[in-house]
């Protein structure tokens, strides 16, 4: 979907999303036989990305109002325009 509409998110931060929540790849390090130079690169960012996905979630819901802003300025950087689903 990231790609088809034309984001502008480098294929570094494309894999830290598709990635993250691969554990055995990334983690274990299973598959590691069938990794590329690449592969092996892009799994750098993902384990970089992965120290702030685990461990920042809060009890405490956040305001929803307050943080639409700020979000929605990534959004309109990085998927502009108006989305194909």
């Amino acid at each position: 979907m990231l790609k088809f509409n034309e984001t502008t998110i480098p294929e570094e931060g494309l894999a830290m999303i598709r990635y993250h929540s691969c554990y055995p790849w990334h983690n274990k390090k299973e598959y590691a036989h069938l990794m590329s130079e690449e592969d092996h690169e892009l799994m750098d960012w993902v384990l970089e990305f992965n120290k702030f996905d685990l461990y920042t979630k809060a009890d405490v819901r956040p305001d929803v109002q307050e943080l639409w802003p700020y979000y929605q300025a990534i959004i309109d950087k990085y998927l502009p325009g108006q989305l194909s689903w």
